[in-house]
């Protein structure tokens, strides 16, 4: 018997992964800033830090990647996506980073604070 993956089903509070990929992201105003590329998942604990998410650009072509915290998130059941206080301002001049920037705390002590976002590893900020 093949289990569905489906965010929709009732009572669910788990939801896969390829789920959420492609899932849009809305401002504070309900306007549509990106979507979900993929995650960052803390090894260790198995939380989810970051959300890959992908704004700009016409069709895929110019489109920007950017980490932003996952606690800046809120599922929005109504919209069918996540909601955020993050403005589309704050992406385009969100922080620099780099493959080497995830051994870096200062790095995403910077990007937290940038979105005003709680820490994954203490619930700071």
């Amino acid at each position: 018997m093949t289990q569905s993956t489906s965010a929709t089903r009732s009572g669910n509070s788990l939801i896969s992964s390829e789920d959420v990929q492609g899932t849009q992201v809305f401002s504070p105003d309900g306007s549509h800033i990106g979507d979900i590329d993929h995650m960052m998942i803390e090894k260790m604990s198995g939380k989810v830090a970051y959300a890959m998410m992908s704004f700009g650009g016409f069709m895929g072509m110019g489109t920007s990647v950017y980490p932003v915290p996952w606690g800046a998130l809120q599922y929005d059941t109504g919209m069918g996506g996540y909601r955020t206080n993050i403005t589309e301002a704050q992406l385009q001049n969100a922080p620099s980073y780099d493959d080497n920037s995830w051994t870096d705390r200062k790095w995403e002590e910077n990007v937290h604070r940038h979105y005003k976002a709680p820490t994954y590893w203490d619930g700071s900020f």
